[in-house]
């Protein structure tokens, strides 16, 4: 991931960075082999990750959450309970919340999936409900949040003016263990405003959402 400080970076960086990449490559390529000769089954996905084309050749059992953090690189997406529980690695997958430690990479076949670091805008500027949850002090450990924040906008992406409960029903499976989930509430709540605000200085832009 690019920051402002990695603007000046030296040939050194770069080498590394190489590396890296060399080096997750082998990784990968023994890991298919050793699945092959186990008699398993290896496939090519494609999909779109934040808007980004994605071809990966994986094992027919590898879940969608493990190739986003491992084949694909962008570890935002976190693993919990790993059983479809806690809601940490919940991803958008054509626009609805998916638990992604339950599903297969193949099932993503042709789909647009976006993570937590598809949000931002590519200048840095955050998403609403990113400086909302900022605003409202949401999270302490902040390890459920990205699964928290995913399910968030699917729910204001559908229905922009929610109620308190609307928010806890939709909220309500995914787990944190520091806040007691008040403070993650009133983060969904002053996202509505931001939202609000912005469709009422824009509302040629709010309309031609509405209409499509």
């Amino acid at each position: 991931m690019s920051t402002d400080q990695d603007t000046n970076h030296d040939s050194r960086d770069d080498s590394h960075e190489g590396a890296a990449i060399s080096t997750l490559s082998r990784g990968t390529s023994s890991r298919l082999a050793a699945e092959t000769t186990a008699g398993g089954s290896v496939i090519d996905v494609s999909f779109s990750v934040n808007g980004v084309d994605r071809h990966v050749r994986v094992e027919a059992r590898r879940t969608l959450s493990d190739v986003i953090r491992e084949d694909v690189g962008l570890t935002g997406t976190h693993l919990g309970c790993e059983h479809g529980v806690c809601g940490a690695c919940t991803v958008l997958v054509d626009g609805q919340p998916a638990r992604s430690c339950l599903m297969l990479a193949g099932q993503a076949e042709g789909s647009d999936v976006t993570t937590i670091e598809g949000l931002a805008e590519p200048d840095g500027t955050l998403h609403p409900i990113q400086q909302a949850m900022m605003d409202a002090h949401g999270f302490q450990c902040a390890f459920c949040s990205p699964g928290f924040l995913m399910s968030a906008v699917a729910l204001l992406d559908e229905n922009p003016e929610p109620t308190n409960a609307e928010i806890r029903e939709e909220l309500s499976g995914n787990l944190c263990r520091c806040t007691g989930y008040q403070s993650i509430v009133a983060g969904v709540e002053r996202a509505v405003e931001i939202m609000r605000g912005e469709r009422e200085s824009n509302p040629d832009t709010a309309t031609e959402g509405a209409s499509s």
